[in-house]
């Protein structure tokens, strides 16, 4: 499924995104989870600091 979302953003104006995955600890369990989203390249480095 990642090669989909990836191959279609690379067309047109998709060059302008980036898939980020962050790594985020869950505070019920403790149990670390892989957080995936789709953000414009300007806006990288604002999703790895919230």
């Amino acid at each position: 499924m990642a090669k989909k979302t990836v191959a279609s953003i690379q067309k047109g104006e998709g060059r302008a995104f980036a898939k980020v995955i962050k790594m985020v600890k869950s505070p019920k369990t403790g149990a670390y989870m892989f957080q995936e989203e789709i953000v414009h390249n300007d806006k990288v480095k604002d999703h790895f600091t919230k």
